[in-house]
């Protein structure tokens, strides 16, 4: 069995790599950062009896699905099991000098995303199994300045995965697509204060702690799961404020 991991060198990727491992899974690691993926396939190899691969890529590019299949073609590897978790995040007002960075996130959430996932969905339907997991977001229902193209491009992801789960469930493959809340990972750029604090008052969670409830949703056929009660209550208080404050208290944080 293998498990190919994009992002898998640290955070939620990471963990994916752990739990996976720990069920049997050789890996195939995907990042763009080659000490953390170095480090992380040795980490891995020295804990789990299972064979682990980095792949060094930027998947931030346009080509970037159709080239990491190709290679999974050239290795003979079809995974059974692909893990979409690379992403970036930034908060802010748009600006010209952000279009590079804008770019750069639709290709990555967007565009790898949807090639990857067909690629490898229509080889693992012609074969009559296999599991992919797509990492949405809870923004996917929060729209909201600071977060324009993140949230957007998230929304895209829970339409395309659950979408797709519908076409390729009657082949033998499963689609499931996972909306996290607040996750304790280096993503957010969160202080250590704000973090520690998140984690006490449970309104953010651990790597852990999520990638084991995904993984569980995954193997059991679910289309979409939404963990934490921040799901339920935060994009509803969201959607019910009226505009002006919206824009008031936006006003505020991007000072």
């Amino acid at each position: 069995m293998i498990a190919l991991i994009t992002g898998g060198s640290s955070g939620m990727g990471l963990e994916y790599a752990r739990q996976l491992a720990a069920k049997g899974y050789d890996l195939i690691l995907v990042s763009n950062r080659q000490d953390e993926l170095d480090s992380a396939v040795e980490t891995l190899s020295n804990l789990f009896p299972v064979s682990v691969q980095g792949r060094y890529q930027d998947l931030a590019l346009p080509t970037s699905a159709d080239e990491l299949a190709a290679w999974c073609r050239s290795q003979q590897i079809l995974p059974d099991v692909l893990i979409n978790n690379a992403g970036m995040f930034f908060f802010k007002e748009l600006q010209e000098a952000d279009m590079d960075r804008v770019q750069a996130m639709l290709n990555l959430h967007v565009q790898t995303v949807t090639r990857l996932s067909l690629l490898m969905g229509l080889a693992m339907k012609e074969r009559g199994s296999g599991h992919i997991l797509i990492v949405s977001s809870m923004t996917a229902r929060i729209p909201a300045p600071g977060i324009t193209i993140y949230s957007a491009t998230k929304a895209y992801l829970k339409s395309f995965g659950r979408s797709l789960s519908f076409e390729l469930k009657p082949y033998g493959v499963g689609v499931t697509t996972v909306c996290p809340a607040a996750i304790a990972t280096p993503l957010y750029n969160m202080s250590s204060r704000m973090m520690n604090w998140g984690l006490k008052t449970g309104l953010v969670h651990t790597p852990k702690w999520l990638v084991r409830r995904a993984l569980r949703a995954m193997f059991h056929g679910r289309r979409v799961v939404s963990p934490s009660l921040l799901n339920l209550w935060l994009p509803a208080i969201i959607a019910l404020l009226p505009g002006f404050l919206e824009s008031a208290i936006w006003k505020k944080l991007k000072k």
